[in-house]
């Protein structure tokens, strides 16, 4: 269970400071006067303003300052923006260990902590001193006076100096977050319910600034990771983790929790990874998150999946197709009957490209039912089942009920095992069109896999019309990227791009810009080896061959591998070769 914060007159009562008596002499006058229990000893004259904030410093362990004229390095007056330093009441106190050391007045104002993080681009190490005593040390900084009217126009002259950096600085700088902290509320040190109130604010702020900042960067997941001395903050944007933030450990218990009420699952379980859904509005527009938690060594691990529609109806050409492999995804999606699989690692956007051709199929004369574990996205006209092993609604039992509701179209999330291969085929054999997924790393060992899952070779060899094998790629930032005149030979060679390739073309290098934030990389595309299976592929599969044989047939009767697919994506300037070779199989310069 987890240790009770104390409350500000206990620390102060133990300290031998005061007494109980005062203490609730203390806190009378603050109900009285509505003040904070803190100010309220100070204007009592029971208590000093540097005993009130060393309790605040015990009470959230950290550590206290007594500030003096000479406790701001010369070299560190430069290290915070004059603004930032006024309106937060805050002074740098020079380098410590790599980090910022930072003397700060109000121990719960994790937004302000935030928001230096993000504008200085570092870590901070906050320590407490009296809010008079940094007040007097900025006034004699900045020569100010307790005239009314200077303030004032000080006070404009900071809004206009705030806007005028507001508008330089890195645009993926979360701007609500600073506003949030304009109308936040300094309740540092008041009553207990008003604590739970200053503790809980941040915590809401935290979150909803950290989910928003997230979506407008592209993300497509949000790693909360707990570490020994830190909670560690990721994002997952085109498909390569970028550490965002550190927060305190302090506020991993909070933090988690938060996510945790807003996903509908249980705060008390710590012991077992659970999942569920948050539903936010993101700027205007609504935006599915699916939640994961996982026990680990220092704490739950908690995933956000961020849920975008929209990334699900960009339409197929969008995808990456090349022209000939488009044309042959066309004509296979609107058959009749049989198997189509997509293939390929987890986040490797087969979910994207089965709801590619289903919203394509979508319309009023044909049924189409879905069984996934968990449903994704939804889709008007679409009959989507979710998956509930708990209660025995499995992916086999879903689909014999799918059967007798008469589909046109069945989507099987996720081909598991052989109870749901076996129905899936009998679908496909019984005049219904089946999309579904599997786990192989390309197209021909799919048909292996199945074989070896326990499925007849001959239903195998008759069911399946087509496998699709995919990957995604970074796509070079269309603002930015260059010609690459002295490109990598190593690189060339692994994708299989020779000297006579690059003859009257240009390949293109990466540089950054603010577009795409610094990376050199803006979105993703898909490669692609499609294997269509015809009379010497389904003969191969039904005497059981090895894969690199059914391999070898589908690229001599016109399949273009992975490699070749992303090798023709680095030639008309959409990728690097690098990109390529980091997610494709090297293997495939030699056979295919």
């Amino acid at each position: 269970m987890a240790k009770q914060q104390k409350r500000l007159g206990e620390i102060l009562i133990e300290l031998g400071i005061l007494s109980a008596q005062e203490v609730q002499r203390g806190l009378d006058h603050a109900k009285q006067k509505k003040m904070r229990i803190g100010e309220a000893l100070v204007d009592l004259k029971l208590c000093s303003e540097s005993n009130v904030y060393k309790a605040l410093a015990a009470q959230h362990s950290m550590d206290y300052i007594d500030l003096d004229k000479n406790s701001v390095p010369p070299n560190a007056v430069n290290s915070i923006p004059d603004e930032i330093m006024r309106k937060y009441l805050i002074l740098p106190l020079g380098q410590e260990n790599g980090r910022l050391k930072v003397a700060i007045h109000d121990p719960l104002d994790l937004e302000m902590q935030d928001v230096l993080r993000f504008r200085l681009n570092k870590e901070i190490r906050p320590v407490l001193a009296p809010k008079g005593r940094i007040k007097t040390i900025l006034d004699e900084m900045f020569n100010t006076t307790a005239s009314n009217t200077i303030d004032k126009t000080m006070d404009r002259t900071i809004d206009r100096l705030r806007d005028s950096m507001d508008k330089s600085l890195d645009k993926s700088l979360d701007k609500s977050l600073d506003r949030s902290i304009d109308k936040s509320i300094d309740v540092t040190g008041m009553g207990e319910d008003a604590q739970n109130d200053a503790t809980q604010a941040p915590i809401i702020k935290l979150v909803q600034a950290m989910i928003a900042e997230a979506v407008r960067n592209r993300a497509s997941d949000i790693h909360i990771e707990p570490m020994k001395d830190r909670v560690r903050v990721r994002y997952r944007i085109d498909g390569e983790c970028v550490e965002r933030d550190r927060i305190p450990l302090r506020m991993k218990g909070p933090l988690i929790s938060r996510l945790k009420i807003m996903a509908g699952i249980d705060i008390a379980e710590k012991r077992l990874p659970q999942d569920g859904r948050i539903k936010l509005s993101v700027d205007k527009s609504q935006v599915d998150f699916r939640v994961s938690t996982l026990p680990a060594y220092h704490g739950e691990s908690v995933v956000l999946r961020i849920l975008r529609p929209d990334s699900v109806r960009i339409g197929i050409q969008n995808l990456g197709f090349e022209e000939e492999d488009y044309k042959q995804f066309q004509k296979i999606i609107k058959r009749p009957n049989g198997i189509f699989l997509v293939t390929g690692p987890t986040g490797s956007g087969k979910t994207t490209t089965l709801y590619g051709a289903l919203n394509e199929l979508n319309r009023p004369d044909r049924k189409i039912i879905t069984a996934e574990d968990p449903v994704e996205y939804n889709f008007p006209g679409i009959n989507q089942c979710q998956v509930r092993d708990n209660i025995g609604l499995t992916f086999a039992k879903i689909l014999r009920a799918m059967l007798r509701q008469a589909p046109n179209i069945i989507l099987v999330g996720e081909i598991r095992d052989l109870e749901v291969a076996e129905v899936a085929i009998q679908a496909a054999l019984t005049g219904h069109l089946v999309f579904s997924t599997l786990h192989t790393n390309d197209a021909p060992s799919a048909i292996t896999r199945l074989i070896d899952m326990g499925v007849k070779p001959f239903l195998v060899a008759s069911s399946i019309q087509a496998i699709l094998a995919q990957r995604l790629i970074r796509v070079l930032c269309p603002k930015c990227k260059q010609p690459d005149r002295e490109p990598d030979p190593m690189w060339l060679k692994l994708a299989g791009i020779t000297p006579h390739d690059l003859k009257d073309r240009t390949i293109y290098k990466p540089r950054g810009c603010d577009y795409c934030t610094g990376t050199g990389f803006r979105g993703r595309v898909g490669i692609f080896e499609m294997m269509h299976l015809n009379t010497e592929i389904r003969t191969l599969a039904f005497e059981r061959a090895a894969t690199n044989k059914i391999r070898k047939a589908a690229l001599a009767s016109g399949m273009r591998s992975l490699i070749h697919d992303g090798r023709l994506k680095v030639l008309n300037g959409t990728t690097t070769a690098e990109e390529v070779v980091k997610v494709a199989q090297v293997e495939g310069i030699i056979t295919g």
